[in-house]
């Protein structure tokens, strides 16, 4: 039986939905302000993010994760793999057996010459792991990392490349790996996000899109909150005059009833996601200040890091920011650095970039494992693809046959490299480690067994490590 319009109830639902819109785009900034919690342990039941039933899969060895973006990608001949082949055959035409039928990006049809790297390499730690002179302070750390030389992409633009090493997939509206985390795990904390990005930047800084956090087709309460860098992290934290936390308090109260009534008659994830964020952006007006406080820090803390200022936008000030983000629960913690694309002028570049981001970036590892944090929290560090080891002109090009990251903590052997690639940093030929098989490998870490942790899409169930047969490293695993 067909029932009859009811013009009144469609005038009043849509009258309601225009306020909670409107309503809730205005305070979006406080939502997004989430960042902090009490000392108190959250219960499972009363947190936004409780996570997945059944999850984990198996028993843990990471916590929360901190992936250091060196968005650009960053030389693996000038920072993780040294090529004395490469050093002795500089500037000679490059063979021509390793880039037949190669994607090539801006070097088609040029005069390919070797391009030596214009730094020098030494071994680090007991472990003997060569690192470039560049990166002191990540080689006084070589005894806690993971250096792996033989990553591999399949994109060889920025933004795409991006895209793939968070979501696994260049299709736009996929889950980045930070919601992926968050949706499944859940987060230990009330009143912040459970996934957090900033940014920072340097020469040859590439824009990065806000899709490469995105939560996709997962409800949106998943997503990573962008916070500033520079100044305050979130904006109008406070209240405008005349209006008191009592009166806020009713406002907010009479808006999450009205949210409920909405939320019983319809089922829609994003109204639970506008009633948490009501809730975590009236929480974290108090909380967002003391966060940001560095004055608690101690000197030695802040020199550890190389902060000169706390909240000035510096890479060193998001790196001491995220330890104290995680300090407080939050699962997934995003630094880009903006200043890897080193097209020309290489020499000159890349070194400001390497000391903008060595310190902190060993820093960050050091304070966790002073803290007794760094058992159970993993970082992973390294850009979206490498670059070539022929020159363009002063620089490097874009590269995806081969690239290197390094990762600590969380369930990673210290002190060892694995993979690697030719005599002349072209191609990955020893135990080549694709992104999939990196997602694969930091999901196994968080108890998660990829094939298993899938969400129903327009027909399909997708995954983070895609289709095809994705591999867990377990050799770099303790």
């Amino acid at each position: 039986m067909q029932h009859p319009i009811n013009l009144d109830r469609i005038h009043t639902d849509w009258s309601r939905r225009t306020f909670l819109s409107k309503s809730f785009a205005g305070l979006g900034s406080l939502a997004f302000a989430s960042l902090i919690m009490d000392k108190t342990p959250v219960q499972a039941a009363d947190r936004p993010w409780p996570g997945l039933p059944n999850f984990p899969h198996h028993a843990p060895k990471a916590k929360r994760i901190v992936h250091l973006c060196m968005a650009g990608g960053p030389s693996h001949v000038e920072s993780l793999d040294p090529k004395p082949e490469l050093d002795r055959i500089h500037n000679q035409v490059f063979p021509a057996s390793f880039t037949a039928g190669q994607q090539l990006a801006q070097l088609q049809n040029t005069t390919l010459k070797a391009r030596k790297s214009f730094t020098k390499f030494k071994p680090w730690g007991q472990s003997g792991t060569q690192i470039s002179e560049l990166f002191p302070n990540i080689g006084s750390i070589a005894d806690d990392i993971c250096v792996v030389r033989s990553m591999t992409t399949e994109q060889i633009n920025h933004d795409t490349a991006h895209a793939f090493m968070n979501t696994g997939s260049i299709i736009k509206g996929r889950p980045s790996m930070g919601s992926w985390m968050l949706y499944g795990l859940g987060a230990e904390t009330d009143n912040l996000p459970g996934y957090v990005v900033m940014t920072s930047q340097g020469p040859g800084a590439q824009p990065v899109s806000a899709r490469q956090w995105s939560a996709g087709f997962l409800p949106s309460r998943y997503q990573g909150v962008a916070l500033q860098s520079k100044g305050a992290p979130v904006h109008y934290i406070g209240n405008p005059e005349g209006v008191c936390q009592s009166t806020q308090r009713q406002v907010i109260d009479e808006v999450q009833r009205i949210n409920g009534l909405l939320a019983n008659r319809h089922y829609d994830p994003e109204i639970e996601t506008r009633i948490a964020q009501y809730e975590m952006a009236f929480k974290m007006q108090s909380t967002v200040p003391e966060l940001a406080d560095m004055s608690q820090e101690s000197r030695e803390t802040l020199d550890l890091y190389g902060v000169k200022e706390p909240g000035d936008g510096s890479f060193a000030s998001n790196c001491l920011l995220t330890r104290r983000l995680l300090q407080r629960g939050v699962r997934f913690v995003q630094l880009y650095h903006r200043g890897w694309d080193h097209h020309s002028h290489l020499e000159k570049n890349f070194t400001i970039s390497a000391k903008a981001c060595d310190r902190a970036s060993a820093a960050l590892v050091k304070d966790l494992k002073r803290l007794g944090m760094l058992e159970d929290t993993l970082v992973v560090w390294g850009g979206e693809f490498g670059r070539t080891p022929m020159a363009q002109g002063s620089g490097r090009d874009h590269h995806i046959n081969a690239f290197s990251i390094w990762m600590a903590g969380g369930g990673i052997k210290p002190g060892i490299t694995y993979g690697a690639t030719d005599e002349l940093g072209y191609n990955s030929v020893d135990n080549v480690v694709s992104v999939h098989d990196l997602h694969a490998t930091m999901l196994h870490l968080f108890g998660i067994e990829h094939e298993r942790f899938t969400h129903p899409f327009q027909g399909l169930d997708i995954k983070l490590t895609g289709v095809e047969h994705s591999r867990v490293v377990h050799d770099i695993i303790c």
